[in-house]
């Protein structure tokens, strides 16, 4: 099972403030909307999101369809074949993507040690 582009989501309380911190250790911007609070800035193939205000807890994060750099790619596994795959296994799933849809969806699971893992698919 390939889960995509990986990347750490960052609950934040000042975008701008952490936006700030991150270029420092070298991290710059390739994607999100300030207006909307949100970044995403790289360093190499290290990816964060910076999120104001959008989730309660930081998050691992998964993009099926996307390349390390953001790039679509053209044969990936479809979220909702991975969401089946893991429902089979026995793993309860904390926020379902709708498996009669097809295109952008995504799911949540939840670790052991509860820390949420977003796998969010945006093709």
């Amino acid at each position: 099972m390939s889960l995509g582009a990986f990347s750490v989501s960052l609950t934040v309380k000042d975008l701008a403030a952490s936006k700030a911190f991150y270029e420092k250790l070298g991290f710059s911007g390739i994607g999100g909307d300030e207006s909307q609070n949100w970044l995403i800035l790289a360093n190499g193939d290290c990816v964060v999101g910076l999120f104001q205000g959008m989730f309660d807890k930081n998050m691992l994060t998964f993009n099926p369809g996307w390349g390390p750099d953001g790039t679509p790619l053209e044969e990936f596994e479809d979220v909702r074949d991975i969401q089946k795959r893991l429902k089979a296994d026995g793993v309860a799933i904390a926020s379902e993507a709708d498996e009669t849809t097809s295109g952008p969806a995504s799911f949540v699971v939840v670790d052991p040690d509860g820390n949420p893992v977003l796998v969010d698919q945006h093709v």
